[in-house]
């Protein structure tokens, strides 16, 4: 068993709430839970501790939303998801927390940079997108990059499925599935790297109530919170949590 200060608790209690608000229709919530986890442990573990907690939650969000899947945008998308995946992997194989913990801090800032640029554009955010060979190309290495360093590809996915012109259902659930096939494909590296572990995934199973609770509240208890307050809340702190990764 991990040895962990109360706060610890509180923190990572706090990570599982979040990661099943997320499961919710809420992926922004993962950039924050990325920054605040590396409160509790350092970049390198936090990494492998939270994949195992992001699966649950994904196994919820593909049960909810099991019909509302295009699955033609997976599959084009998955063999460059691959390459970014095992780039990542060999970046974690040989660097320390000295080089990770500012990288996936800057890869924060870059994905809320992204979601406030979507938000500011509007629709004409996916006019000026191509939506080529290229395009999906660079997204999916990308995207597999940056899940496999930091589990920080939300804004990416969105992106992608946003220029296909996704309804928000199945946006959703294209978006849940990809993460539960991606999320598959990351664990026997994590544990090669031994960032999963019996002890780590103890832990894990312990926040499985948790997740759960926040998977099957968050959409009922989020839709009393204003929107737009909640979201630039959420983008607030997970930049400052960005730039604690970068700086501290």
């Amino acid at each position: 068993m991990l040895e962990l200060e109360l706060l610890d608790w509180l923190i990572i209690g706090l990570c599982a709430l979040l990661i099943g608000f997320s499961k919710s229709g809420l992926p922004n919530m993962i950039i924050l839970v990325v920054t605040l986890i590396m409160f509790v442990l350092p970049a390198r573990e936090s990494v492998g501790f939270l994949l195992p907690m992001l699966l649950i939650g994904d196994l919820f969000a593909v049960t909810y939303y099991r019909r509302n899947v295009v699955w033609k945008y997976l599959i084009s998308l998955i063999p460059w998801v691959l390459i970014g995946i095992i780039s990542g992997f060999f970046v974690l194989q040989n660097i320390g927390d000295g080089w990770l913990k500012p990288m996936i801090g800057v890869i924060v800032l870059v994905m809320i940079a992204l979601n406030l640029i979507r938000q500011k554009l509007g629709a004409r955010f996916n006019e000026i997108l191509p939506n080529s060979f290229l395009f999906i190309v660079f997204i999916g290495v990308l995207g597999g990059f940056t899940t496999m360093v930091g589990n920080a590809a939300g804004a990416i996915m969105t992106i992608y499925l946003l220029v296909k012109g996704l309804p928000k259902k199945e946006l959703i659930g294209t978006g849940a599935w990809f993460f539960l096939t991606v999320n598959l494909i990351k664990f026997p590296f994590y544990v090669h790297l031994e960032i999963i572990t019996l002890n780590t995934l103890s832990v894990n199973m312990m926040l499985i109530p948790i997740i759960l609770i926040g998977a099957f509240t968050g959409a009922r208890v989020l839709k009393y919170i204003p929107q737009r307050v909640f979201t630039i809340l959420i983008l607030v702190l997970a930049t400052l949590g960005g730039l604690n990764l970068i700086f501290n």
